[in-house]
């Protein structure tokens, strides 16, 4: 046979058969005199073997084992695992379908989107604040720490968050805050607004929020965060968080 009838035979494509000629999978047969591959149906059973294998889901170097026969596990348990692994990918897949469904019965995706349901309803929450800037980086620093987030770090945030703006009175003061930030995006760090921004500021933000540890501004993270913003607007979250960590030291004192 050649190259072409045998991958007919078998249902692959000739690239399929030289790329296993090339993985040592199915020997090469002798060449004829004009050149030509000469394959016999010993490389036919072979090579469907081969399809068999890998259309279960093994990968190339669990198919060369089962083929040479000198691995150290059955087939039955290397397909024992096989059929583990893929019920493990099977809950994967259904919880990522549980998530998507949920996203799209939401409704319209926030601009940060794809985000938690959780977060998307905080977010919701968050529609009137949705003209100002500063409101719009804090929805994509809220999604970013809740993608870096562990689990139990994540549900601390949502209830922190959740709980400044469980209320229209919450929102109005959150509305507050971030139009004395936004009004200093092309303030001087200076600017005596800076520090009512950062007074409006400490009063809204959660102390749940702030880290078990001390703040270490000289954090890589820090510094990227502050950098995003306008000088006056950075040091008057900066001062937020002073004052914030002033206040959590006395208490404990």
């Amino acid at each position: 046979m050649r190259i072409g009838e045998l991958a007919a035979a078998v249902g692959v494509t000739t690239r399929t058969v030289r790329h296993y000629h090339h993985q040592g999978l199915l020997p090469e047969p002798e060449r004829l005199g004009n050149g030509y591959r000469d394959y016999t149906l010993r490389h036919a059973v072979v090579l469907a073997r081969i399809r068999r294998l890998t259309e279960l889901g093994l990968g190339l170097a669990e198919v060369r084992d089962v083929l040479a026969d000198d691995t150290e596990k059955e087939l039955t348990e290397i397909l024992q695992e096989l059929d583990e692994d893929l019920a493990r990918q099977e809950t994967a897949i259904r919880e990522r379908r549980v998530r998507l469904r949920a996203l799209l019965d939401a409704g319209e995706l926030p601009a940060e989107g794809p985000v938690s349901p959780e977060l998307a309803v905080l977010f919701s929450a968050m529609t009137p604040l949705s003209d100002s800037p500063m409101a719009a980086k804090d929805r994509e620093v809220l999604a970013l720490i809740e993608t870096a987030a562990s689990p139990e770090e994540r549900e601390r945030l949502m209830s922190a968050v959740g709980s400044a703006l469980g209320s229209p009175e919450a929102v109005t003061a959150a509305n507050e805050a971030y139009a004395l930030l936004d009004a200093l995006a092309d303030a001087a760090p200076g600017d005596p607004e800076v520090a009512e921004a950062a007074r409006t500021l400490a009063a809204l933000i959660p102390p749940e929020l702030l880290p078990s540890t001390d703040i270490d501004e000289d954090h890589s993270f820090l510094r990227a965060f502050y950098a995003d913003f306008a000088p006056a607007q950075a040091e008057a979250i900066r001062r937020a968080l002073r004052i914030l960590t002033r206040v959590r030291t006395e208490e404990e004192t």
